[in-house]
């Protein structure tokens, strides 16, 4: 019998239930996959709370990577026994197996486990839009990263130095100042210990960064527009205290003709070529062990409410994932 974690209403980690389902044939255009590992990100709390839009009842979960079964009508791209892995819409990636569209999948190769690409498919797609395509880094470029030692913040860090990108990163405690530093961080500011903006000014001459890539949102919006050099540019690409403030266009110019971006993972995949080509420079990364994707919370699919409280409570650090 196959699982699934489902929600019938939206709401706190108590929401999700395991229950029983029938996962039948493909159609056409369609593969059924068997999981062997579920990626947990910080964008399923957002549809489990109703943040996000949701048709309920519903599965959750938008990363996992496992193996081919079967294939529909149509289906070239991949075959049975395929290694692959995904990240997106539709939702349902917490469950043991699923039917799903083909198009969404990318070939795994030899060096990379289903456990390492459930843990960065979506962090690490993630990472290379923000480094590789939103804005043209330089060698030598600083940037300001909050949440640096969260499963995106440790791709982006490891992949900067690569790039010769100086990053600043925030985080909570000593411990994840710690991890930051060994994944590359140049300067670590405890937001919890020091004002942000005040120290990225310090460490930048008084100039501030043509960058800030921003996850948690509402509590540091202000402090990252005060990070910004003029003309330099917001990414708010996560809202894990809750989505930023309406924006005072007047404010943008004020902290030095500033920009504000709100970027979405899905329009820097919906290419097929465009996603092949960042996967392919992240898979190339990893195999080759200049990027390590650091799996430090390891949960079975059944205790996904336990999960959700451990990452929406900070606990978490790295990349997390269920194991089937």
């Amino acid at each position: 019998m196959a699982h699934a974690v489902r929600f019938h209403e939206t709401g706190g980690p108590d929401v999700l239930k395991w229950e029983d389902v029938t996962v039948g044939d493909p159609g056409a255009g369609e593969v059924r996959i068997r999981h062997e590992a579920v990626g947990l990100n910080f964008a399923d709390t957002y549809f489990r709370s109703g943040l996000y839009p949701v048709r309920l009842p519903d599965g959750i979960g938008v990363e996992a990577a496992g193996v081919v079964e079967a294939v529909g009508e149509g289906v070239t791209d991949v075959a049975e026994g395929d290694r692959v892995t995904y990240t997106g819409s539709p939702l349902g990636a917490y469950s043991t197996e699923r039917v799903m569209p083909a198009s969404h999948l990318i070939k795994l190769p030899p060096g990379i486990s289903c456990e390492t690409a459930a843990a960065m498919t979506m962090r690490g797609l993630t990472a290379a839009y923000l480094l590789r395509r939103i804005h043209p880094l330089e060698p030598g470029d600083t940037v300001l990263l909050h949440a640096a030692a969260g499963g995106v913040g440790l791709i982006v860090s490891q992949w900067a130095a690569l790039l010769g990108i100086r990053v600043i990163a925030t985080v909570s405690s000593k411990e994840k100042a710690d991890i930051a530093r060994a994944h590359g961080c140049e300067h670590v500011i405890r937001y919890r210990h020091e004002n942000v903006a005040d120290r990225v000014r310090e460490l930048t001459g008084g100039a501030g960064v043509p960058v800030v890539f921003d996850s948690i949102g509402k509590d540091t919006f202000a402090g990252s527009l005060a990070s910004l050099a003029r003309r330099g540019l917001l990414v708010c690409f996560g809202t894990a205290s809750g989505p930023v403030p309406p924006i005072d266009a007047m404010q943008l110019a004020l902290h030095g003709s500033v920009f504000v971006t709100r970027p979405a993972l899905a329009d820097y995949i919906a290419d097929p070529a465009e996603r092949a080509a960042l996967a392919g420079e992240l898979f190339d990364h990893v195999a080759a062990g200049r990027i390590t994707i650091e799996i430090n919370q390891r949960y079975a699919l059944k205790n996904a409410e336990q999960a959700h409280r451990e990452l929406e409570a900070g606990r978490t650090t790295g990349s997390s994932v269920f194991v089937l």
